[in-house]
């Protein structure tokens, strides 16, 4: 293992990491903000965190444990690291043992203490935990199947929509998703893509459709807090540039990167939105709560991202209860996507009419903030496309005939074209 050093976006073997400092946004949650109203009741998985830490890293003060840096020096990246902390399946083994595993491995201790380790289906484990199923390539499946290359503009900049671009910054993340879109890119942990932040921010500058630039990756909140600083003042400066997001997974696997040095920086910036990775409730837990409102109370305006998965997340309480949790910590639930088809992730997949089933089933018995926006991401880069159950069941002459919720039927007198004479 190496530590990831934030100023050049590399691994580096062998190098002790900095202790950052610490303060009221870095250590256990705020008494006085009692995490935006959750009871510690709500967190049945501190227990476990807990004693994972006693087992795993006796030694680890909670300075240390809290340290962003110091959990990705001590991310799990290899079979012989991660037989350590549990026994894996002949299923995970072979993956982990394979030469020809497609994509690399890469978890924070922080997020393999929330994984129950005597439970092979554990859902975050399968999020994580390299599968021998991932060698199989189903039918429709590519290496990039948003053709996110045939639309990019400059190195580093996806140019799919008219008024909005994709900024990829880093290849680097902290945990690798086994489901992610952009394993082609992300995982080589060597890779500085800020050597291209100059060419894509002076195509932003040239193009003054360009309103609204969405900073991904990798994930861009592992960079260090100097490198943000920057890029979001490049970016912020642009006249034209009316909007900013960040798309991250970071409070849900590294929440302890959401540090007062980082909410200085974010801060500073509005309106700025970010977009939030989150997979299913196990991973609200307090610290990632209190990250999510740390970055609410800052300004920053959040929304979540959900990719649907087979075994994980595709059932209807599942789904209801992490979109509660998040709306709890101030976090609108935005989309659900489909899983896109990308190489090795046919076992993730459900259908789309299971994708309409569980929409069905949440629209109406819960509050609209807590249902997010069913689409399928099209493969070949013709963007996100929503899918609907079917609400509109038939129409006549003067009625539009509707299914709510509950399968019952309504009608809505249609209005009439008028001509003047």
């Amino acid at each position: 293992m190496g530590q990831f050093n934030t100023n050049e976006n590399v691994i580096i073997d062998d190098v002790e990491p900095p202790l950052i400092r610490r303060g009221a946004l870095s250590g256990a949650p705020n008494p006085h903000h009692q995490n935006g109203g959750l009871q510690e009741e709500r967190f049945p998985l501190e227990g476990r965190i807990e004693e994972f830490r006693k087992r795993f890293f006796p030694d680890a003060t909670d300075g240390l444990w809290n340290d962003w840096h110091w959990q990705l020096f001590h991310r799990i990246t290899t079979y012989s690291d991660l037989c350590r902390f549990l026994t894996p399946t002949e299923n995970e083994r072979r993956a982990l043992q394979s030469a020809d595993t497609l994509f690399p491995f890469s978890v924070t201790p922080y997020y393999l203490s929330l994984i129950d380790s005597d439970d092979p289906s554990n859902p975050l484990r399968k999020t994580v935990i390299p599968s021998i199923e991932e060698a199989n390539i189903g039918k429709g499946e590519s290496a990039d199947p948003l053709a996110e290359e045939h639309t990019t503009a400059v190195r580093g900049l996806v140019h799919r929509y008219p008024d909005r671009v994709l900024f990829l910054t880093t290849s680097f993340c902290s945990t690798y998703c086994r489901y992610c879109t952009r394993s082609r890119m992300v995982g080589g942990h060597t890779e500085a893509l800020q050597k291209y932040w100059a060419g894509a921010i002076e195509y932003i500058k040239e193009h003054t459709e360009v309103r609204d630039v969405v900073i991904s990756g990798g994930d861009p909140l592992t960079l260090s807090d100097d490198l943000l600083d920057y890029l979001l003042s490049e970016v912020t400066a642009i006249d034209h540039v009316e909007m900013v997001r960040i798309g991250t997974k970071v409070p849900m696997v590294l929440p302890q990167r959401i540090d007062d040095g980082l909410i200085s920086v974010l801060q500073k910036y509005r309106p700025l939105y970010i977009s939030i990775h989150a997979t299913h409730p196990d991973e609200l837990t307090a610290e990632a709560s209190r990250a999510c409102n740390a970055l609410a109370d800052c300004g920053a305006v959040l929304g979540s991202q959900t990719v649907l998965l087979k075994g994980v997340n595709d059932s209807v309480p599942v789904l209801t209860e992490l979109f509660h949790k998040l709306l709890r910590v101030r976090v609108k639930p935005y989309y659900l996507f489909q899983c896109d088809p990308i190489l090795g992730s046919e076992h993730f997949r459900t259908t789309v009419d299971k994708g309409k089933e569980l929409m069905q089933g949440i629209r109406g018995f819960t509050s609209g903030y807590a249902v997010p926006q069913y689409v399928i991401d099209t493969p070949g880069g013709g963007g996100k496309v929503p899918i609907y159950p079917q609400y509109e069941v038939g129409e006549d002459d003067e009625h539009l005939y509707l299914r709510n919720y509950e399968g019952k039927l309504f009608s809505y007198p249609t209005a009439r074209e008028t001509t003047k004479c």
